[in-house]
C-alpha cells in the first residue's frame, strides 16, 4: 500500500511541476532574446490559467517588438532619403540600390536572417555623407585631391555614427566597407579580398551597376552590356569574381 501512495505521490507532483518547469524554461528563452516561444496548455487548473496569460504576455512583447522594429526600420528609410536628398545626382539610389543588393545576397544563398541587416546596411550605405560639407557633395565638376580626401572619410563618418546604436551594429559592413576593393586598393581601410565583409563584396557590384546604368548630369545611362563589360573587366581587381560571376548570372536570368 506505501508503495502505491509513493508512485501515486510521484505522479502528482510530476503532473503540478512539469508544466511550472516549462513555464521556467520558457521564461529563460525569452530572457535570450527568443521571443518565438509558446507553453502548450496541459490541464485546466491554476496552472492553466497561469500558462495561458503568460502566452497572452508575450504575444504583446511579441506585437510591441515588431512595432518597435517598423518604427526603426521606417526611421532608416527617413534617412537614407535624407541622404539622396542633399546628392541631386543620386536621388532613389538608395532604394534602388538596396533592393538590388538584397536579390543578389539572395542569389548567393546568404541566410535569410541576414538579409536584413543587408538591407539596413544598403539603405544607409552614403550615410556618412552627412558629415561631408555641401560645397563639397554638392560641387558640379570635379574635385580636388584634398576634396576627395575629405569625400573618402565619409565611410569613417559612417562608422563612427552607427557603432553608437546597438540596433545598427550588425549592419554596419556596408556603410564601413562598401568602397574597400578585392585588391586591397580601396578604401578607408585598404582591406583585400575576403578581408572585405561579404556583405560589402556583394553590395560593391550592385553600387557600381546602378550608378552606371544610371543617367546622371555629367553624362547619359551606359547600355547595360557595357556595365557587364566593364564589371567583367575588374573581376579581381575592384570585385569580388565570384559576386560577379553571380550577378551576372542573376542579369542573364532575367
Amino acid at each position: 500500500m506505501l508503495f502505491m501512495v509513493l508512485i501515486a505521490g510521484g505522479l502528482i507532483a510530476n503532473y503540478i511541476t512539469r508544466p511550472l518547469l516549462n513555464l521556467v524554461t520558457a521564461s529563460k528563452e525569452i530572457a535570450k532574446g527568443n521571443l518565438k516561444v509558446n507553453v502548450r496548455l496541459q490541464s485546466n487548473d491554476e496552472v492553466a490559467v497561469l500558462t495561458e496569460n503568460f502566452n497572452c504576455m508575450i504575444a504583446s512583447i511579441m506585437q510591441s517588438h515588431n512595432d518597435l522594429i517598423k518604427a526603426y526600420d521606417s526611421t532608416l528609410l527617413g534617412w537614407s532619403r535624407a541622404t539622396d536628398l542633399r546628392d541631386s545626382e543620386t536621388q532613389q539610389h538608395s532604394l534602388q540600390v538596396t533592393k538590388l543588393a538584397v536579390q543578389l545576397a539572395r542569389k548567393m544563398r546568404i541566410p535569410e536572417k541576414d538579409l536584413i541587416n543587408i538591407h539596413r546596411g544598403a539603405l544607409l550605405h552614403d550615410v556618412g555623407k552627412i558629415g561631408v560639407p555641401d560645397f563639397i557633395l554638392r560641387k558640379p565638376g570635379k574635385l580636388t585631391e584634398a576634396e576627395w580626401v575629405e569625400m573618402r572619410k565619409h565611410p569613417q563618418y559612417a562608422f563612427e555614427m552607427l557603432t553608437q546604436i546597438e540596433y545598427l551594429r550588425p549592419a554596419i559592413d556596408i556603410p564601413y566597407c562598401h568602397h574597400e576593393k578585392w585588391d586591397g586598393s580601396g578604401y578607408p581601410r585598404g582591406l583585400k579580398g575576403e578581408e572585405i565583409p561579404l556583405a560589402a563584396r556583394i553590395f560593391a557590384v550592385a553600387d557600381v551597376w546602378d550608378a552606371m546604368i544610371s543617367e546622371r548630369v555629367y553624362r547619359a545611362a551606359l547600355p547595360q552590356q557595357e556595365v557587364l563589360s566593364y564589371l567583367v573587366e575588374n573581376r579581381g581587381a575592384h570585385f569580388d569574381p565570384q559576386v560577379v560571376d553571380a550577378f551576372i548570372e542573376m542579369v542573364s536570368s532575367k
